[in-house]
């Protein structure tokens, strides 16, 4: 009885063995590529959220300084003698505001906004330094190591609102004429490159000092608010951080 039983039974052939091979090849290819897509889409979405949160920052501090420029001069025209009050090109723009209190010593700062290009296109910089001992014809980018706001930037441009005599608003320019005047609002424009994977809203920003504020301000020089022999200068610790 066991012989027949014996003589019954029947192993798989070749051809099954491999095709049940094949098959398990395929079910596992299938299954490593969804676990490679599965990481993939992952770190895309962990890349689209850095970069979202890096431009929400940026734009929040970007508003936040602008929005606060004061009407304090940072140097002297050559010439002229005119007090310099804010520098604003086509992709430079300079001024003088409070840092937020975190980053701050106390006392108010002198502050760069710029496009600067890179193998990787361009970049938008900040720096800053103290308005206390500021020298612009003495600056060199290595005095302060610049903090890298919005990279991967196609093109851009920062622009400039002002009054005009009868005190209505006129066009947005990208070259700022009156450096012993701050602007009423000021623009920025951004292209960001296809792999950066966010767009830069376009900023519109309103000074919340009144411009003819500014204007006072020319009655103040330079050389005033420098310290002279003789004089206490108070410790960068003093009160007037602003958060």
């Amino acid at each position: 009885m066991r012989m027949r039983i014996l003589q019954g039974a029947r192993g798989f052939t070749l051809i099954e063995v491999m095709l049940a091979i094949l098959l398990l090849a395929v079910l596992l290819a299938a299954a490593f590529g969804g676990i490679r897509s599965a990481v993939k889409g992952m770190h895309s979405g962990e890349d689209l959220m850095d970069r979202t949160n890096r431009l929400r920052v940026a734009q929040e501090f970007i508003r936040h300084q602008v929005s606060r420029i004061l009407p304090l001069p940072f140097g002297q025209e050559r010439g002229t003698g005119e007090n310099l009050l804010f520098e604003g090109k086509r992709d430079l723009m300079r001024f003088v505001a409070p840092m937020p209190g975190y980053l701050s010593n106390g006392g108010a700062y002198v502050q760069t906004l710029e496009l600067s290009n890179t193998r990787n296109g361009r970049q938008l910089l900040f720096n800053h330094w103290m308005l206390n001992g500021f020298d612009k014809d003495k600056l060199n980018k290595g005095d302060s190591e610049p903090v890298v706001l919005m990279d991967q930037i196609e093109s851009g441009k920062f622009e400039y609102r002002k009054l005009d005599d009868q005190g209505e608003l006129e066009d947005w320019s990208d070259d700022w004429d009156e450096p012993n005047l701050t602007p009423v609002m000021v623009r920025i424009e951004l292209k960001m490159r296809k792999e950066a994977l966010v767009g830069w809203p376009d900023m519109e920003i309103p000074l919340m000092l009144d411009v003819g504020a500014a204007r006072q301000s020319n009655t103040v020089r330079f050389d005033d608010i420098l310290p002279r022999e003789g004089m206490t200068v108070p410790p960068n610790n003093a009160s007037g951080s602003t958060r």
